[in-house]
């Protein structure tokens, strides 16, 4: 799964944040909070998400409205697992990436591997 650019990644921020879908208006109003942009930019984005596979849309009245097909935290396992595919030395890969991580991140890594562990019996 390939990196989010930053528009991208910030119209999945917001759907991700609202847990609900969305019109193309609605990120355009909220995104110009903090900065202008244009409905026919956040629209053009919203549809090559579309495209690619990162949201959904149906139609309500006249406007689609916009879903993410997968959580914050599937994307960023996907793009985890991106990392290890095809790498001729995955140990190497993970061991580089503990030893960047907090403390906290490594317990949160520790617990993750225990429920790993329980669900798959072994």
């Amino acid at each position: 799964m390939r990196q989010l650019g930053d528009l991208e990644a910030e119209i999945m921020d917001r759907l991700w944040n609202w847990g609900r879908p969305a019109t193309a208006r609605e990120v355009r109003d909220d995104l110009n909070r903090k900065r202008p942009i244009a409905y026919s930019t956040v629209k053009t984005v919203a549809d090559i998400l579309f495209n690619k596979g990162m949201l959904t849309r149906e139609k309500e009245g006249r406007a689609w409205l916009y879903r993410a097909t997968c959580t914050r935290q599937q994307y960023a396992a996907a793009r985890m697992q991106d990392a290890l595919d095809g790498n001729p030395d995955p140990a190497g890969v993970l061991l580089s990436f503990v030893e960047q991580i907090s403390a906290d991140e490594v317990q949160a890594l520790r617990s993750a591997l225990r429920a790993a562990k329980r669900r798959s019996g072994s």
